[in-house]
């Protein structure tokens, strides 16, 4: 996808087809166009896990989260005449997790200290994108494209903040005053707060773009077992390798289709995970979620 900018609005170009209009919203979760905006440099993703079963305790109502770290939520859902209680948190940043363990069972172990009966059902991660000072990005897109908009950074209260985004982005285009935009301006670049968190985020990024790309692996083919997934070095450059259940080797370019870090092996989910920016593959290379647009290449 691409929005090329033309006097009488923007033309969006898809896989299949080309839209003009005079107003866009990137409504795209985590922002597909890189340049003017450079929201890569301004947010990053965080990767949380949830488990869903049945117990036969009472269950409670409403919705509950810890103060403490690790953060952990429970909530309840119906499903058919009975309930489910869901639990979720676990959560780091994503792309960052070469010894994260099974979240699941960790979650599972949280659980069952409240509900000894729990019977897990379900279990699923999720992505979540969040601004260098936690306070989400709504309005205008670029000062240099008048008329787009963009809401993202909603730290995972998406819920709360999309109503707010939508109030914003309509005041704006109906030429009307809202008491909240200043607050969430989306084209700042000085973090209101979390200074460090920029260094930090920079540090990963030049360690994923430079360091990590030069160096050698140390595994080999052989090491690799089933359910695993590396990076070795073979035929004199460094591919990204899984094993499956079948013993199986399914083999990806590791470089991430977005800007171009080096990607991660995420060992609950899967999947290969970049830590610059949050981009998520299969473990053989099929995008699952953005900001690329792009599978990566598959050997």
């Amino acid at each position: 996808m691409d929005v090329k900018k033309e006097e009488d609005g923007y033309r969006i170009f898809t896989d299949t087809n080309t839209i003009h209009a005079k107003y866009v919203i990137m409504a795209s979760r985590y922002p597909i166009i890189n340049a003017p905006g450079f929201y890569f440099l301004k947010m990053y993703q965080q990767t949380s896990y949830l488990i869903a079963g049945e117990v036969t305790e009472e269950l409670f109502s409403g919705m509950y989260i810890n103060s403490e770290k690790p953060t952990i939520s429970f909530r309840t859902a119906k499903q058919g005449n009975s309930r489910l209680l869901i639990v979720g948190g676990l959560d780091h940043k994503t792309g960052t997790n070469e010894t994260i363990g099974d979240r699941y069972k960790e979650l599972e172990n949280i659980v069952k200290k409240q509900y000894p009966s729990f019977k897990r059902k379900y279990q699923w991660s999720a992505e979540d994108c969040i601004s260098v000072d936690k306070i989400p990005y709504i309005g205008e897109y670029s000062s240099v494209m008048p008329n787009m908009y963009v809401a993202t950074g909603y730290k995972k209260w998406g819920m709360t903040f999309c109503y707010l985004a939508a109030k914003i982005i309509t005041d704006k285009i109906m030429k009307k005053e809202n008491e909240y935009e200043e607050v969430f301006t989306s084209t700042r670049f000085e973090p209101i707060k979390n200074k460090e968190e920029v260094k930090n985020m920079l540090k990963e990024v030049t360690y994923s773009l430079a360091i990590k790309r030069l160096a050698i692996p140390e595994e080999t083919l052989k090491e690799i077992k089933v359910g695993e997934g590396k990076i070795i070095e073979w035929e004199g450059k460094k591919v990204g390798v899984y094993c499956d259940e079948r013993k199986e080797l399914h083999m990806i370019e590791p470089i991430c289709a977005h800007l171009g870090c080096e990607l991660s092996f995420n060992s609950v989910e899967k999947t290969w995970d970049c830590p610059c920016h949050g981009s998520r593959y299969s473990y053989d290379g099929i995008l699952i979620e953005s900001p690329s647009v792009k599978d990566v290449h598959k050997l």
